[in-house]
């Protein structure tokens, strides 16, 4: 799977992020595979095809030089907050990255490698903002 990633995505760090989004994918749809439609396989690499597919063209959105207009959303979502609530509050405490990868990921529903791949960072970093920002955010908000 990983090799067939490489060659579709011609980056290692976005094909390793293909590879684990389609895993998930595959674990989360199991129950939609149908032995009579296709093999397994045929349907994980389809699965997988389709993953890449989905990142190049988040990539090439990136690359064209014009606004994200899912950017336009997070920002929104935030902007729409009123003053007055503790998780505003909460969310300018953290580090601008660290607001952007949580908004992302619970406003556009992003998945780690989604993220990364729009915020040009490594998947580490992303899940580890991830991480640490609903850490900071429950101790915060309780």
């Amino acid at each position: 799977m990983l090799g067939i990633a490489r060659r579709m995505l011609r980056r290692p760090d976005l094909a390793e992020d293909a590879v684990q989004d389609a895993l998930v994918l595959i674990w989360r749809r199991s129950h939609q595979f149908d032995d009579m439609r296709g093999s397994a396989r045929g349907w994980i690499f389809t699965i997988l095809r389709n993953r890449c597919l989905t990142m190049l063209r988040h990539e090439d959105r990136g690359e064209d030089g014009g606004t994200d207009p899912d950017d336009h959303a997070v920002d929104a979502a935030f902007d729409d907050l009123p003053r007055t609530l503790d998780l505003r509050r909460c969310l300018e405490g953290l580090e601008p990255d660290t607001r952007r990868a949580i908004l992302s990921s619970y406003v556009l529903g992003h998945s780690h490698g989604e993220i990364a791949g729009r915020m040009n960072a490594p998947l580490g970093s992303v899940k580890s903002w991830l991480r640490r920002g609903l850490v900071k955010l429950r101790e915060c908000l309780s």
